[in-house]
């Protein structure tokens, strides 16, 4: 095993265990994916102001998220396919982070369910829901998640329609893999990864199988699930779902200001600054870019969080300091668990959160809620 030191090591491994059409799904944007790259290297251009002959002792990263206690504000995104990298692979990260003191939410699109995460855990995760067009599973879903215990709802906005992700209609991407002969080479020199594979009974979308009665078997439940994300999604149903939901609401997918004032109207509790890790609107501006013109305008009015390109604990932190309450990190959780299940999940957090407190020190803070513009330079 190579010695890991960062989220970069994660991903090389993760290259050499999973099969293809999970890798590209993963690592992977929408049409030029220009969005995607921009949301890792719009980062570099920020720097931070380092401070010498300070006292680095006593450092805490430990802060709130919606009024939650975090060991750090980091959480782990809602990704969708995620058992299909590991085993089991929600219930893992779950677990991983629950230990790490951060929060953990679950996708709609998630091949371990509600009830699955729910039997690992000890305390509460947070839920990622997608508004579809069967109003009736909508409320079976956040009702399932209220007796899960979940602590805060996820609400995405921006997936009304698909994004046209290339790689993913090449590998003609499905839940199980279509037993093409390209897949079955694919999946043939990944033996490690099908080894894993053959300990689980969950390879399909378990938060909606057994809960459609149009959706008997695989197929069709894959052919639902295309059919109905809700392409008339309107603020009037964020009113409907705040309601219905009762808790905690967090607005994922806020990418302009004007729909970031709007969400302020909503009442939710806070937003995720997003472009759904580049693969919806390719061309749109990413995320760190945007954040602070939306902390400039509604950053004392609601919660601000954002996800998008985070690779290490500096961009976390560079986030932070731009207003950001807390960041989501999606690839590099799904980076440790396909390299190595829970433990690689585990190693990712440690790595971002070394990364972060060193950094801060280096900023010549021991406070990560001290941490503001004031200690960066903006190019």
């Amino acid at each position: 095993m190579p010695t890991i030191t960062n989220i970069h090591d994660l991903q090389r491994l993760f290259k050499k265990r999973v099969p293809k059409m999970f890798h590209d799904y993963v690592h992977s944007g929408s049409w030029t994916e220009s969005t995607y790259r921009a949301n890792e290297t719009d980062f570099e251009k920020i720097k931070f102001r380092q401070r010498v002959a300070v006292d680095m002792s006593n450092r805490s990263l430990e802060t709130t998220m919606i009024g939650q206690k975090v060991s750090m504000p980091v959480a782990i995104a809602p990704t969708g396919l995620t058992g299909m990298l590991y085993a089991d692979g929600e219930m893992l990260g779950a677990i991983a982070a629950e230990a790490m003191g951060v929060p953990f939410t679950l996708s709609t699109m998630s091949v371990c369910s509600i009830e699955d995460v729910a039997s690992v855990t000890t305390k509460p995760f947070w839920f990622q829901l997608y508004v579809m067009k069967d109003r009736s599973f909508v409320e079976n879903l956040i009702d399932r998640a209220k007796a899960a215990n979940c602590s805060a709802l996820v609400l995405t906005l921006d997936l009304q329609i698909l994004g046209q992700r290339h790689k993913d209609i090449k590998n003609g991407l499905s839940v199980p893999p279509k037993m093409t002969a390209s897949q079955i080479y694919n999946m043939a020199i990944k033996p490690a990864w099908c080894m894993n594979m053959l300990t689980t009974k969950r390879h399909s979308f378990r938060n909606i199988e057994g809960h459609v009665k149009d959706a008997t078997d695989l197929s069709s439940l894959s052919v639902w699930t295309q059919k109905q994300f809700e392409d008339k999604l309107s603020w009037d149903d964020i009113e409907w779902i705040k309601q219905k939901w009762g808790g905690p609401l967090i607005l994922k997918g806020i990418l302009d200001v004007e729909d970031a004032k709007l969400a302020v109207k909503s009442g939710a509790d806070a937003i995720i600054v997003s472009n759904h890790g580049g693969r919806q609107l390719d061309g749109a501006r990413s995320s760190i870019d945007i954040l602070p013109e939306i902390v400039d305008a509604v950053g004392d009015q609601i919660e601000i969080h954002m996800d998008g390109g985070i690779r290490s604990g500096q961009d976390a932190l560079k986030a932070v300091s731009l207003g950001a309450k807390g960041v989501y990190i999606g690839r590099p959780f799904l980076y440790g668990l396909g390299a190595m299940g829970q433990k690689g999940v585990t190693t990712a957090l440690e790595i971002i959160r070394n990364e972060m407190d060193i950094s801060m020190a280096f900023c010549g803070e021991r406070d990560i809620n001290i941490m503001n513009r004031n200690h960066l330079y903006l190019s």
